[in-house]
């Protein structure tokens, strides 16, 4: 498979660079920037397997300038912890990617819709899901922690799922710490940031070794996703998470409409 190298008029460099730079900001505070980049690269011309791959490339340096931005609360957790979740998510990362070089492009193409619309729901009933969790958890303290085991066999799940399909990765992602028992938002927060980075780092290079990547619109798309990465993180100790997440949803949806609309 090689990606198409289409030229990049003002109006494509612009619609790429603020689609990225939004997207950067969005996976630093909620997750769900893929919803920007993925249909922007469409709107530009490429083929929905290929911006799917570049849009994964576009965004990855995006979860540095987040992770950056939460090391902190990443400093504040063992070593052991952090470097067991970045070799499952750097398996599950290059999986994903494998399946994805392998599907049709139109079973792809078909079952793009539903794959934001899947990210969309689980987003906006991650509140509620978190809620009950806590629920059960004060009604049964004994029941309040997962496994280890059903921990880390999700969390390579929703890698194997990000390596396949960047749209709402950090969605799933916030809801397997806060529903395995992750008491802290920021920390929560920035264990995403962090495992995105990986698997995305792993897909990436099986997506560019495939041939699979527009680079000429990955590389200006990457330098706003950083900077976005960046402003998102500070951010996200700011903006009521209320808007944030509405706003996500919304996006969500429209794009869910649109390529169905498109099909």
């Amino acid at each position: 498979m090689s990606a198409l190298d289409l030229s990049l008029n003002l109006s494509h460099l612009l619609l790429l660079s603020a689609s990225a730079l939004g997207a950067g900001a969005l996976n630093a505070i909620a997750g769900g920037g893929s919803f920007l980049t993925f249909p922007a690269l469409v709107w530009t011309g490429l083929p929905p397997i290929v911006a799917n791959a570049t849009s994964a490339v576009a965004v990855s340096p995006g979860y540095l300038g987040s992770a950056l931005g939460f090391r902190r609360e990443l400093a504040e957790l063992p070593a052991s912890r952090r470097q067991a979740e970045a070799l499952i998510c750097a398996l599950g990362g290059l999986a994903g990617a494998g399946l994805l070089l392998v599907t049709p492009a139109r079973l792809f193409s078909a079952a793009v819709p539903w794959l934001l619309l899947f990210a969309t729901v689980l987003f906006a009933l991650g509140p509620r899901l978190v809620a009950a969790r806590r629920a059960r958890s004060a009604s049964a303290p004994e029941a309040a922690s997962s496994s280890l085991l059903a921990q880390r066999l999700g969390l390579f799940a929703v890698a194997v799922y990000g390596g396949y399909f960047n749209g709402g990765l950090g969605i799933l992602l916030m809801a397997l710490y806060t529903l395995t028992g992750e008491s802290s938002l920021n920390t929560a927060n920035a264990l995403k940031n962090l495992n995105s980075l990986v698997l995305s780092l792993l897909s990436v290079a099986a997506f560019a070794w495939a041939g699979a990547v527009a680079w000429p619109q990955a590389l200006v798309m990457m330098v706003a996703a950083t900077l976005g990465g960046f402003i998102g993180a500070r951010l996200a100790r700011r903006l009521p998470a209320a808007w944030v997440r509405t706003g996500v949803v919304l996006t969500g949806l429209a794009m869910t409409v649109a390529f169905l609309m498109r099909g």
